[in-house]
């Protein structure tokens, strides 16, 4: 098990470098959608794709937690309501284009009251509503209509009603939906999406529960627990999170290390985008030979490294210039050995306005 999770680690950190190419070409391709006036029409599609990949980001960090048996979660309050909104629209190709190609038609209902926020992770959230949507729309072979209702209990809690006029289910079926590798879909169904559902509903402090009939439909009922005041900030780097903060007024050299080149080129023409000069080099000996006192303002630097990781590059780093400020950009998350060694970790995929903030920071508000 100590061997499996050690390989899943080190997928997680090859995804976190992939989506972090991802992310970074969605933020040059909004650029040139901006510059070419093209917003409103494509732009609602790049946002969905945004959206999806930092849903897959986060998903990664899930798992990279559950391997570090860290389970503690930073929620944050929620609008279940634009959260139903959002899923919908994501799902959308799933429950209108597709059916639609095959001659069914598949409608969507909504009564989105407005009820309390909820404490949640935004991306786990989806991840069970989106599933719900996929269950209901396979429910529908026919076509059929799918609706969300939302409300709040007698009891104060928040509730969302999910309902579709499918085909049903049995008592028995009813009785085991929750139930890990339990599937009504033969070889197509893998058992675990209702599973994980209700794994994230309980760890939300909410529940969920089904009412079916044969040749009735289904309805999901989720209740959770309104938000009360706001939460106690998590206790962060301030370099974690975007700030509102502006950008760096002006451009600096930057030496950006990382032995990816997809990584290197995109954290390279997102830097350049904000008007800063960059180099760049694939290893920490490489960047070593490249560097000289003086000659950079800031050094972003990826941890995991041949031969030489990030924190043994910005020890080497300091040795020669103490007020250099060196960056941590990683994939992993076991990074307790470079703490002492860096001034700062961006955790991948990042951002363009969170490598802004950092320079912000440890450049222009140190200085």
């Amino acid at each position: 098990m100590e061997t499996l999770g050690r390989m899943t680690m080190g997928v997680a950190h090859d995804l976190n470098n992939l989506l972090s190419g991802l992310i970074g070409h969605i933020e040059l391709l909004k650029d040139q959608v901006e510059r070419a006036s093209l917003t409103d029409s494509i732009r609602p599609s790049i946002e969905t794709i945004e959206t999806t990949a930092e849903d897959g980001a986060a998903l990664i960090e899930k798992l990279q937690r559950y391997i570090r048996h860290d389970t503690q979660q930073h929620f944050e309050p929620l609008s279940l309501t634009d959260l139903i909104e959002d899923c919908i629209t994501l799902t959308e190709p799933y429950w209108y284009n597709e059916p639609r190609r095959q001659g069914i038609e598949i409608s969507v209902e909504t009564d989105l009251a407005d009820v309390p926020d909820v404490l949640g992770a935004a991306s786990e959230l989806r991840e069970v509503f989106v599933n719900l949507v996929l269950n209901a729309v396979q429910a529908m072979p026919e076509g059929g209509t799918l609706r969300f209702d939302t409300y709040t209990d007698r009891a104060g809690q928040v509730c969302v009603d999910v309902g579709d006029t499918g085909i049903g289910m049995s008592d028995e079926v009813q009785q085991n939906i929750f139930e890990p590798l339990f599937t009504t879909k033969g070889d197509d169904g893998t058992g675990m999406g209702l599973a994980a559902s209700y794994g994230i509903v309980q760890e939300h402090e909410g529940t969920i529960d089904v009412s079916s009939e044969p040749g009735e439909g289904t309805r999901f009922t989720l209740t959770f627990p309104p938000a009360e005041g706001d939460p106690a900030p998590a206790a962060e780097d301030p370099v974690d999170e975007p700030s509102d903060e502006p950008a760096a007024p002006e451009g600096v050299s930057i030496l950006v290390v990382d032995d990816e080149e997809m990584v290197r080129s995109t954290v390279t023409r997102l830097l350049t985008l904000s008007g800063h000069e960059v180099d760049r080099a694939a290893s920490g000996a490489k960047a070593l030979e490249m560097f000289s006192a003086g000659a950079y303002d800031i050094v972003f630097t990826d941890f995991g490294m041949p031969e030489m990781t990030g924190a043994e590059l910005a020890h080497a780093l300091k040795d020669e210039a103490p007020a250099l400020p060196v960056v941590l950009l990683t994939g992993y998350t076991e990074t307790e050995s470079a703490h002492d060694e860096v001034d700062g970790i961006l955790s991948k995929p990042f951002k363009r306005d969170e490598l802004d903030t950092a320079i912000q920071k440890h450049v222009f508000s140190s200085s």
